[in-house]
């Protein structure tokens, strides 16, 4: 049996923003390595829905419309699984959104919408777990944050805001969890734009090519079965934080806007509005 296969053979995973993007790629792939529960939460039940289906052949799949924008309907999911000796062995916080817009253009509700639902949301699932996968002394929570965690971009200001939050959560969290020796590993996934379509019309900036969902999946599967603080992808991500800590302001915009074109890159998004990953 390969590493990826015995690492996720008899766990509960519980899986956000699972009806599309990389949520629905990476529980369809897991679901061949035998997990003993996929947990399947997102507020699209009818996408959900139609996972399960698809899913027939796979022992325990459990969904569950939740908006993980509202706190009180995930303390009662959360409450509910727990009860029911149901502690997620894995979390996957992929539920995310993104609006494409100047800054200035946004409103006060889309800013709210998009840090609620991408900071939040992710922190108040795994507060809801955290204190049972402390008591058990094991688990793997794994946040799905982004390469603009590393680099302000135009036109994606909240979102990188956003990410930007949750790589800095979850790197205290692995920091507190090693602390308190709990036996719970963290991982932060990092990458660059993927065809999910959630990025749809973004151009590729120069060395950094959109990654299709089926790649990144792989990437996702294989890291976290190493345990791996961080998966970046593709590889021109390992390096912004060092250029950006080498070079002058001046200079790293230069390379990155004019050479790169990373800061041109969402001049033509399109996307979905308020599009769900």
């Amino acid at each position: 049996m390969s590493q990826i296969a015995s690492y996720y053979r008899n766990k509960t995973i519980l899986v956000t923003g699972a009806a599309s993007g990389i949520g629905r790629r990476f529980t369809e792939r897991v679901a061949r390595y035998n997990p003993e529960r996929l947990i399947l939460w997102d507020r699209n039940t009818t996408a959900l829905t139609q996972l399960r289906q698809e899913l027939s052949a796979t022992r325990n799949v459990q969904i569950s419309g939740v908006d993980v924008s509202d706190p009180e309907i995930i303390q009662i999911e959360a409450d509910n699984l727990i009860h029911q000796d149901r502690v997620p062995d894995l979390v996957l916080n992929c539920a995310g959104i993104v609006t494409g817009k100047y800054f200035h253009q946004h409103n006060f509700h889309e800013i709210g919408q998009i840090m609620q639902v991408n900071v939040a949301g992710s922190m108040w699932v795994v507060n809801a777990f955290l204190d049972a996968m402390i008591a058990r002394g094991s688990g793997h929570i794994v946040n799905l944050a982004s390469a603009s965690a590393y680099i302000g971009n135009p036109k994606m200001s909240v979102y990188a805001a956003s990410k930007w939050a949750v790589l800095g959560w979850t790197e205290s969290l692995q920091l507190e969890m090693k602390r308190l020796q709990t036996g719970i590993d963290v991982t932060a996934i990092i990458p660059s734009y993927i065809d999910t379509g959630m990025f749809k019309g973004v151009k590729a900036p120069a060395l950094v090519p959109i990654l299709s969902t089926e790649a990144m999946t792989g990437h996702i599967l294989r890291g976290v079965a190493s345990r791996k603080k961080a998966v970046k992808v593709p590889f021109m991500v390992r390096f912004v934080p060092l250029l950006k800590a080498i070079l002058p302001q001046s200079l790293f915009d230069w390379v990155a806007g004019s050479l790169l074109g990373v800061y041109t890159s969402m001049d033509t998004f399109k996307g979905r509005e308020q599009e769900t990953s």
